[in-house]
């Protein structure tokens, strides 16, 4: 019996897809089995479609250079001065004092981004901020009076906010794309998290293995070479509005609310990092304390790219209660692990479950942020917003410090979970119109 004629290639596909159409012939019937590849059309996922806007990844290298730093330099402070004049609480006072400057500073140095743009302003603050570095690296080298040393590391409060820089970037040239927008946010809160887990064990192996100064001279290095090649990419650079008849965006509607936001959750991390330490201390595993928060870190970084990934439902302003109360939920995880267990790996553990909720919400309330903050003004009210975080984690680290002398740590970790229920309560009290 004669086979049957073969049937055309079917019309939609080109030559290369119809080559890969194999004929094969059972009895009288004739099998067309098809081997070209399904995932040839498959579309981008978020984060690949967000890195194919031409001069995202040059900017996005040279910001996550200059924000390794961010956790390095305060940690590089303290174990360079307590290994030279033999003070924790010299260290702890001198890293304070540059705190306070950089929560007066910051906000100054971000109106400054925004009115005169990015490279004009960033490249001389970093200068002045890598040469208060290397000062107070010399007085202690030094061993000039202590004095110096207050003077030398508040000069580097003019250390540009470049995680704000970089989100202005981002919704500069994803104006109008909501969805995109998430998926940036969502990768800079990664990104933070990222260099916050890497920053310090970096800079306790420089300074441990090498010598005392070697995290301080690192970190600056890489902060200057990172800004000075985020500020040579000017094709993604947000344009200056040297006048802006918009107001402050302390004083514009809906902020200090989300400020508020920001100042507790800074609670949360600052108490959660000095009761882990206690803990951990506690046990005769101080240097385990490390490991601990680094969990937390990671938790929270995995979370804000997989959040990132999805496309979020609902206006902003009505996700963000649920992401508080998620965070105040597991939150109270170290805390049965402290208290039921007492095992250090066990609220290792809880940690890292706990920190999955922190990325979500801080790239919801940050979200928030941008939408509140007048137009050319970015920069401000990002930088606000970390001012907020910074006064957070002072306050929170006081709490739990207090709790944990006067108390035990165990009862240290519900510091946290206080600050959490006080974010959940301010984030139901914005009105409804807030979004």
């Amino acid at each position: 019996m004669p086979y049957p004629p073969y049937p055309p290639y079917p019309p939609t596909r080109d030559h290369a897809t119809a080559r890969s159409l194999l004929f094969t012939v059972t009895a009288d019937t004739l099998v067309a089995v098809d081997f070209a590849p399904r995932t040839r059309h498959r579309p981008p996922g978020p984060y690949r479609r967000l890195f194919t806007v031409p001069g995202a990844r040059a900017f996005t290298a040279g910001n996550l250079l200059a924000r390794l730093p961010m956790g390095m330099l305060s940690v590089s402070a303290v174990v360079m001065i307590a290994a030279s004049r033999g003070s924790y609480a010299l260290a702890g006072a001198v890293t304070a004092t540059g705190l306070a400057a950089t929560a007066l500073t910051a906000p100054w140095i971000a109106r400054l981004v925004d009115r005169h743009g990015q490279a004009r302003i960033a490249v001389p603050a970093t200068v002045c901020a890598v040469l208060g570095s290397l000062a107070l690296l010399l007085c202690v080298h030094y061993d000039a009076p202590d004095w110096t040393l207050f003077a030398a590391y508040a000069a580097t409060a003019t250390t540009p906010n470049t995680g704000g820089m970089s989100r202005a970037r981002w919704a500069h040239l994803l104006a109008g794309d909501a969805r995109a927008l998430h998926t940036a946010n969502s990768f800079e809160q990664a990104a933070d998290e990222l260099c916050f887990m890497l920053g310090p064990a970096l800079a306790a192996y420089l300074c441990g293995t090498f010598f005392p100064e070697a995290g301080t001279l690192a970190g600056a290095v890489l902060l200057l070479t990172g800004v000075l090649v985020f500020a040579a990419q000017r094709s993604t650079e947000p344009p200056p509005r040297p006048r802006t008849p918009a107001k402050a965006p302390l004083r514009a509607p809906g902020m200090p609310g989300r400020l508020a936001v920001c100042l507790a959750m800074g609670a949360v991390f600052g108490a959660m990092e000095v009761v882990t330490v206690a803990f951990a201390d506690d046990r005769g595993h101080r240097s385990a304390a490390g490991v601990a928060l680094g969990l937390q870190a990671a938790g929270s970084c995995v979370a804000g790219l997989v959040y990132g990934a999805l496309r979020p439902s609902g206006p902003a302003a009505r996700r963000l209660p649920w992401c508080v109360a998620a965070m105040t939920a597991l939150m109270t995880l170290p805390l049965l692990a402290a208290a039921l267990t007492g095992s250090l790996p066990l609220v290792a553990l809880a940690l890292l479950v706990a920190g999955t909720a922190t990325a979500p919400t801080m790239v919801t309330n940050l979200t928030l942020v941008q939408e509140h903050t007048p137009e050319g003004r970015l920069n401000e009210g990002m930088t606000l917003a970390v001012t907020g975080l910074l006064g957070g984690i002072a306050c929170g680290s006081a709490a739990g410090g207090w709790v944990v002398e006067h108390l035990s740590p165990t009862a240290g970790y519900g510091v946290p979970v206080t600050a959490a229920a006080a974010a959940l309560l301010i984030s139901l009290a914005q009105p409804a119109d807030d979004a």
